[in-house]
């Protein structure tokens, strides 16, 4: 029996993990564990993705918490060891691009682990993003590079990586969302619809700290939220550190736009699928909308999935507020529209494991 560790750290790997540790569970030539480093944990903003994606509770739970970046690696790459030692895993597949991904990446690289990176060759092109470290370095020592757009295997291709270890499966999100779209459905006419009704609101998800960290920029991009507002009413479920600093701002001055508290995967995929316009600096949330058709603007400078702006309903606004309030605008009175992306079709777990099997 293959002896496979799944890791996960953070909120969007456990979307991308599920649907392969899934499948790898119903057959008996492997044997998963999933570990969990604790890099986010949080009851409403972790646990409820475990439940909603029918996770079982993880083999292995490291706590790490939070930390500097150098921090956290370092308490990843500590725990993980052990755990490697002990369990002798014949893979180590990790996914995205968070600290926990590096981190195990390279434990079990430096161990002689063949290393699994599922979504391999994103590049925004801005190394001053971490998570573009981590992307560039966990393909430069993972041996099974799995990725979902022709872009990705050009970039890949373009560092070095020898074509035999690249693998074109699809993206394994849309899995996820694949699969528990009913179920988000049904959960936004029970609950969600009359609070917000089809398509007569925007929702909005910021947490990058360029964005929320600095009260200036923070300060003005609100204040272009809530002239957008005046156009069509936005739901902002809001990360309680970035509702605090709105607080410390004097608050709201629109009713328009509407802060709460972080919500569940389904209750947010029901959300993001009936929406108007989705403004978000988040990379899956880029491609989501663009599975759904739904009007997406970035609001970010760079992007790592590139696809979403040739064959997806998604804007680069960048990062200047009246740049992304004018990409709103023209989203609401134009939208762009998406095309079908190759291989994002629900069955790319599938392709995953048949690359072992």
């Amino acid at each position: 029996m293959t002896k496979v560790i799944n890791v996960v750290g953070a909120r969007p790997n456990f979307m991308k993990v599920a649907p392969i540790h899934r499948l790898m569970m119903k057959d008996s030539r492997i044997g998963p564990l999933l570990l969990h480093t604790g890099q986010h944990y949080d009851e409403k903003m972790s646990k409820v993705f475990f439940d909603e994606l029918e996770l079982p509770v993880c083999d292995v739970y490291l706590g790490v918490g939070s930390g500097s970046h150098a921090e956290q690696t370092a308490r990843v790459m500590v725990e993980f060891e052990k755990v490697c030692l002990k369990e002798r895993p014949d893979l180590v597949l990790v996914v995205g691009d968070v600290n926990s991904t590096l981190a195990c990446a390279v434990v079990a690289a430096k161990l002689c682990i063949p290393v699994a990176h599922v979504e391999a060759g994103l590049r925004s092109g801005d190394r001053s993003m971490p998570e573009e470290i981590n992307r560039l370095i966990t393909d430069q020592i993972s041996s099974f590079l799995f990725i979902h757009s022709p872009q990705a295997e050009e970039n890949l291709l373009r560092e070095g990586i020898t074509p035999e270890r690249i693998f074109p499966v699809g993206n394994v999100m849309i899995d996820s969302l694949v699969q528990h779209l009913p179920r988000a459905e049904a959960l936004y006419e029970r609950r969600l619809q009359s609070e917000f009704p089809h398509g007569q609101y925007g929702l909005v998800t910021l947490h990058r700290p360029s964005n929320v960290d600095d009260p200036s920029h923070l300060g003005s991009l609100i204040c272009a939220l809530e002239h957008l507002a005046e156009q069509v009413p936005l739901y902002f479920p809001v990360h309680p550190r970035t509702a605090a600093k709105i607080r410390e701002m004097g608050g709201l001055t629109s009713s328009g736009l509407r802060l709460g508290d972080p919500v569940g995967y389904l209750s947010f995929l029901g959300l993001m699928k009936n929406a108007r316009l989705v403004v978000t600096d988040s990379g899956g949330i880029q491609e989501e909308t663009t599975f759904l058709n739904v009007p997406c603007v970035t609001a970010r400078d760079t992007t790592e999935r590139p696809i979403t702006l040739e064959l997806g309903s998604n804007v680069l606004a960048g990062s200047d507020p009246e740049r992304i309030l004018e990409a709103c605008r023209q989203q609401l009175e134009d939208p762009k529209q998406a095309r079908t992306i190759p291989l994002w079709d629900g069955r790319t777990a599938k392709r995953i494991l048949n690359t072992f099997f």
